[in-house]
């Protein structure tokens, strides 16, 4: 099932968690729900920047969306996912542009991603409506360590995106700066913006309560902002159900076993 833009959309989504651990090395995390000022005003944009870091070090779970370009010639691809530290994972991947979407579902090592029919069209020309016709909208289910999936269990990855942070924490190339406070959806925060080659970077943190990002955009030179990545319930469990078996069917029956999309 070999697919004609994968190493493109890989290479789009992991665009998606370096630009958001570009910060500081990538403090861009965080929780937390109470209400009292948090004092950031008072601190220096590198003081917030590193706070955030180490906030995102003891997040046990999150929502990540993520929407945009970071490719230059791929349509907008928008990533919305629950995840946490144990593997497991719950959301969606779109391709934008009418390419298809992919529905995923992940619990340990256990992988359930089903394709729309969009997808299968435009992705697998060589047999994506045979794919289709076989599945009949189940689930396609592997180990999280199968090669055909391998892509799927990074994107969903909680551990990989804190390794990418601590990987990058010393990388403090670009200038930084802090911002005035303002409001983000009604919520106070305080901006920094980060100014890296072409790129410019702002991470809004949260000004009440713990300071930790509430969103990040990422801005090119000459173009309009084409980048968003927005943080939310921190701490809250990733859903548990996974889809029942009368819905799935098993990677390894596929009649050709090359790469599963994603």
């Amino acid at each position: 099932m070999t697919t004609r833009r994968t190493g493109t959309r890989r290479t789009a989504l992991a665009a998606v968690l370096v630009a958001v651990t570009a910060f500081t090395g990538g403090g861009v995390f965080g929780g937390g729900t109470a209400r009292a000022d948090n004092g950031i005003d008072t601190l220096s944009a590198q003081q917030i920047a590193d706070r955030s870091r180490d906030a995102l070090l003891g997040v046990r779970s999150l929502h990540f969306r993520a929407r945009g370009d970071l490719g230059g010639h791929d349509p907008s691809v928008e990533l919305d996912l629950a995840m946490d530290r144990n593997g497991n994972c719950d959301g969606s991947v779109d391709l934008g542009g009418g390419q298809g979407s992919v529905r995923i579902v992940k619990r340990g090592d256990d992988v359930w991603v089903k394709p729309d029919a969009a997808f299968w069209k435009n992705q697998v020309p060589n047999g994506g409506p045979a794919y289709a016709a076989i599945l009949k909208g189940r689930y396609v289910r592997g180990s999280a360590n199968d090669p055909r999936l391998r892509g799927v269990a990074h994107a969903c990855d909680l551990g990989r995106l804190r390794r990418l942070v601590v990987d990058n924490a010393e990388n403090d190339r670009g200038t930084l700066n802090k911002g005035r406070r303002t409001t983000l959806d009604g919520a106070p925060v305080v901006p920094l913006t980060r100014l890296r080659d072409s790129r410019t970077l702002t991470m809004y943190v949260a000004a009440t309560g713990r300071p930790y990002p509430l969103r990040i955009t990422v801005e090119e030179e000459g173009r309009r902002a084409h980048a968003v990545a927005d943080l939310s319930a921190f701490g809250v469990p990733v859903p548990a159900a996974t889809p029942p078996p009368g819905k799935t069917y098993d990677i390894n029956a596929l009649p050709i076993r090359s790469t599963v999309p994603l």
